[in-house]
């Protein structure tokens, strides 16, 4: 099974249901997560920066690809409502200006 891992929010590990986005597998495992938009991919703010994995990942959606083409998602960035991990183990951080202000974003010790 595909998984998912956190590595500032201490390496929390998410398995991955097939064919759910990531943010809808985050929200199964009951972790909050920035989603201003609902997650209908009009925002950014559920954004991830890929530390490795992302080959795994499906293509960019039409609404990360204008991301991208307007300069608000970078080559290793990705939008958590957007993308499905297909297999294998997805590393992430949560850039700062996607963090909740009740959540502690740290690295595993």
């Amino acid at each position: 099974m595909p998984k998912l891992v956190i590595e500032n929010l201490g390496g929390l590990s998410v398995e991955i249901q097939e064919g759910k986005t990531l943010l809808q597998n985050i929200q199964a495992a009951y972790v909050d997560w920035m989603h201003p938009c609902g997650g209908k991919g009009r925002c950014t703010g559920c954004k991830i920066q890929i530390v490795s994995g992302g080959e795994q990942l499906s293509p960019p959606s039409p609404q990360e690809q204008r991301f991208m083409t307007q300069g608000r998602l970078r080559s290793n960035e990705r939008l958590a409502c957007q993308c499905i991990l297909t297999q294998g183990e997805l590393r992430v951080l949560v850039p700062h200006e996607c963090q909740l202000p009740h959540l502690h974003y740290h690295f595993k010790k």
